[in-house]
């Protein structure tokens, strides 16, 4: 019923930049929250930065004042501008939207399918 379709992710040297993309299509009345995660091997996922339908944002402490999260409430689209990238932030990073479906008035949340992001030292 939703799609969510990341793009932008890739590999970038340490201090580099790059800019992250979600797309939500289908069956959507409206969207709430919409957020990017991320998450390495072996350990759980973790949010990194979200935005309420209102444009209110909370960060993972470790990006702040590096990473911006905005939205596009006419395009269904989510951003995640990266700057100053660290090894650390190596990850595959998702998208979440919290979508209230035409058909139901229900919420629910959808996930992307991931892209990967590589800062290498």
């Amino acid at each position: 019923q939703v799609q969510l379709v990341e793009s932008g992710g890739g590999l970038v040297q340490a201090g580099g930049s790059l800019r992250l993309s979600c797309a939500a299509s289908g069956s959507i009345f409206s969207i709430n929250a919409m957020g990017w995660y991320r998450q390495v091997p072996g350990k759980q996922r973790e949010l990194v930065a979200r935005i309420t339908s209102g444009g209110s944002t909370n960060y993972l402490s470790s990006v702040k004042g590096r990473f911006t999260i905005s939205r596009d409430n006419a395009k269904n689209t989510v951003y995640l501008q990266m700057n100053s990238l660290k090894p650390e932030d190596t990850a595959v990073y998702y998208c979440k939207a919290n979508v209230v479906l035409t058909t139901t008035r229900l919420s629910y949340d959808y996930w992307g399918q991931g892209t990967q992001v590589t800062a290498s030292s």
